[in-house]
């Protein structure tokens, strides 16, 4: 990524594009303009064969002039940085700031490339930006202009990997509410990213994530839990609640009050530590209630 700093101090990520992708998009703007100009320039020799040398020689570099430099200008301007190549490969221009460029911009583009790419058939354009740090040709640094990538692949997604086996279950009771979810995405990088940081250094960034997780839930881990375990192990239990809140029956409705089952519209809901009797079907003769059956306390009565 490209270090460029705006004028309000914002670092801007952007990837300047290289040099094979550069020259695929001047190779197709330059096989559209040349086609453009051999039609157009046939066009004008049956229409100014009456007319003398001179003016022939007039029109042909009016028609060089206008189609080879002020077109790609004008294309330039008008599309904000993305020629018909640029497109096609994903590039844009764009100012040292980040920002969308001018017409002053691109003239200034379109008279270099004069010289870098007609006159010496990109040679100097070449040499320029595998000199340049971020790809540059003199156009670009006269302009004051950046060729960028605007499509960049996207990241490969990697899995977080699971808890140890007799970790699983252990943090049910802790209270996550209060993690916030930039203290989440950390953890998570880390642990995608563990295998590829320096051991001491994996260590010391696992034991920072895990107090401050410590701080934020107010319970301490198990004696003898290692700082990665223990960070996987509160992960796997909050992707875990997660799931569960996903697939509840009742997810899309509005959610009861925590620990208590909602009753039925129209019923009384039954006495804690008693079973409902069955409903009654219809035409069969109503039996007497039976006593309520005591609640069972898990002891024998005596002898």
């Amino acid at each position: 990524m490209s270090g460029l700093v705006t004028g309000d101090a914002v670092v801007l990520g952007l990837q300047p594009a290289r040099l094979p992708s550069r020259a695929l998009a001047v190779l197709i703007d330059l096989v559209v303009v040349w086609a453009a100009y051999l039609l157009i320039t046939l066009g004008l020799a049956v229409a100014t064969a009456s007319l003398d040398e001179a003016a022939e020689t007039a029109v042909f570099i009016a028609s060089f002039l206008l189609l080879l430099v002020g077109v790609p200008i004008a294309v330039e301007t008008l599309s904000h940085g993305r020629s018909l190549g640029k497109l096609a490969c994903g590039l844009r221009v764009v100012r040292d700031d980040g920002g969308p460029i001018r017409f002053r911009h691109a003239l200034v583009r379109g008279a270099m490339g004069v010289v870098e790419i007609l006159m010496t058939f990109g040679v100097v354009a070449c040499v320029a930006s595998l000199v340049s740090e971020r790809g540059r040709r003199l156009g670009d640094v006269f302009a004051g202009t950046l060729v960028v990538r605007e499509r960049i692949p996207a990241a490969r997604v990697l899995a977080v990997p699971p808890p140890p086996p007799w970790l699983v279950g252990r943090f049910a009771g802790l209270d996550l509410s209060a993690v916030p979810e930039a203290l989440w995405l950390e953890i998570r990088q880390y642990l995608t990213r563990a295998r590829e940081l320096d051991p001491a250094v994996g260590r010391r960034l696992a034991e920072r994530l895990a107090d401050e997780l410590v701080a934020r839930t107010g319970t301490p881990p198990p004696p003898g839990v290692p700082a990665d375990a223990y960070l996987a192990g509160v992960v796997a239990e909050r992707q875990a609640r997660d799931s569960r809140r996903a697939l509840a029956p009742g997810s899309g409705m509005t959610a009861p009050v925590a620990g208590m089952t909602a009753p039925v519209a129209g019923m009384t809901p039954p006495v804690s530590g008693m079973s409902t009797p069955p409903p009654v079907a219809t035409g069969d003769r109503p039996q007497s209630p039976a006593a309520p059956a005591a609640p069972s306390t898990g002891f024998a009565p005596p002898a």
